[in-house]
């Protein structure tokens, strides 16, 4: 499988405090991946060196097949790049429908100059009611976004990650908040969503990635502790160990 994010010998120290600790591992195109470790371990920062958001003190973060550093660019570029990112609490604007979160998302000229002369092409309608059956909110296109459960809001604001046609989406907690259904909906669309892109799922809930079947990276202090499917890496005595606090 292709590299299409290689983070290589990344660290960053914040008060002293080392957050990532000489952290190397890849994503392939098209792969989902699940990262999990305990508080303290890294994941957070992780997210945040990838999209630009904290600059490592140490190390590279490469990107697609031009090999292309992340080091130094800034949030947007990166996002333009084709990094997305879905925080766990969800951001969408709650006063507006679905069809208009969607439709604000779209990979257009945002310009302010192109916002102002903006008028919709059937293209973006096709992209729009194809974003909503993917996320399951097709009959929900009319219902204002701060109105939806939990769940609907996060698939949502996959959508409107979706809207930007990303390569890459790092997506925070997804199963949490969610109910038993809302949690299996959201399997199945990351799944699918893996088929033509690279997802990565940074999570707590054991259950919900042992349904993804991914391969799963356990990060400690900073680092790789383990890589592999998940009964092979909690299988583990050092995993264990860091788990149970021993």
């Amino acid at each position: 499988m292709p590299t299409l994010l290689q983070v290589d010998n990344i660290s960053v120290a914040f008060d002293g405090f080392k957050a990532i600790n000489g952290l190397s591992f890849d994503i392939g195109h098209a792969e989902l991946r699940a990262i999990i470790g305990p508080n303290g371990a890294g994941k957070t920062t992780f997210m945040d060196i990838v999209t630009g958001k904290t600059r490592p003190d140490t190390g590279d973060v490469r990107w697609g097949a031009k090999n292309t550093s992340l080091i130094r660019k800034s949030e947007s570029k990166i996002a333009q790049l084709g990094i997305g990112r879905k925080f766990q609490k969800p951001t969408t604007f709650e006063a507006q429908t679905v069809y208009e979160n969607l439709l604000m998302a779209l990979a257009n000229n945002r310009s302010p100059f192109a916002v102002l002369r903006y008028k919709k092409s059937p293209k973006d309608e096709t992209k729009i009611a194809e974003i909503a059956g993917l996320i399951k909110l097709k009959g929900n296109l009319n219902h204002i976004a701060g109105a939806l459960s939990h769940g609907q809001k996060q698939w949502l604001e996959i959508g409107m990650l979706l809207a930007q046609d990303p390569q890459l989406l790092l997506v925070d907690e997804p199963a949490a908040g969610m109910t038993a259904s809302e949690r299996a909906v959201t399997v199945t669309l990351l799944k699918d969503l893996a088929k033509t892109r690279s997802i990565v799922v940074v999570e707590h809930d054991m259950e919900f990635i042992r349904q993804l079947g991914c391969r799963v990276t356990v990060l400690h202090e900073g680092a790789v502790l383990a890589e592999g499917s998940l009964d092979f890496v909690t299988k583990r005595q050092d995993v264990i160990d860091v788990y149970l606090g021993r």
